[in-house]
């Protein structure tokens, strides 16, 4: 149960007693627990195996951090995404990287992957909020319960993931679900359907 703690906290509060521990994240100053359950962290394990494979396969020096942070800048804000790919060459443009594992650069970020618990809200529309605005070119809300909110995945809530792809500015978002062949612009020849990303946490 992901739920937010009334404590309000700045930036580097927040860096100094919880940016070692994976159970936060903070939003406008609030301490967020994502309390990450046993099926969650199997479907992002999943992810990153597959996503592995294909940066293998691509032959680029981009890499899974497993414990990283992004600021949009100017605010009191610090994501824990479920999933990162960072491009190595561009992290050296980082202000913050050879202190912390901090990324405040959409050019260091090549995708971003976040697995819904119950804190739907978060993911489905504050993070495409802000990962649209920093610049991030790829962004996937993995709903593997269905638990989002129905104006997002529709009346009958069937899992699925969307993916969405930074177009002039703007998120457009395409979804898919059960037998549907993922379509990744980050990994063009992934071969991979929403049902075998649902089944990693059964």
């Amino acid at each position: 149960m992901i739920q937010a703690i009334s404590k309000s906290l700045t930036l580097e509060q927040f860096i100094a007693d919880y940016g070692d521990n994976d159970r936060y994240e903070l939003i406008d100053g609030e301490l967020i627990d994502r309390s990450p359950t046993g099926p969650h962290e199997e479907v992002a394990a999943f992810l990153l195996r597959k996503f592995n494979v294909e940066i293998d396969r691509l032959n680029v020096r981009w890499f899974t951090p497993t414990r990283c942070l992004i600021k949009p800048l100017g605010q009191s804000t610090a994501f824990r995404p479920d999933v990162l790919i960072l491009d190595k060459e561009a992290i050296a443009n980082e202000p913050l990287w050879q202190q912390e594992p901090i990324i405040t650069l959409p050019s260091s970020i090549k995708l971003v992957a976040e697995v819904v618990i119950s804190n739907w809200q978060n993911d489905y529309a504050r993070k495409v909020e802000d990962y649209a605005a920093l610049g991030i070119p790829e962004y996937w809300v993995v709903d593997y319960l269905g638990v989002g909110g129905r104006q997002f995945i529709g009346v009958a809530k069937p899992p699925t993931i969307t993916i969405h792809q930074l177009v002039e500015g703007e998120y457009q978002g395409q979804q898919f679900r059960g037998s549907d062949l993922i379509i990744s612009p980050t990994f063009p020849n992934l071969e991979l359907t929403a049902e075998q990303v649902f089944a990693a946490a059964r």
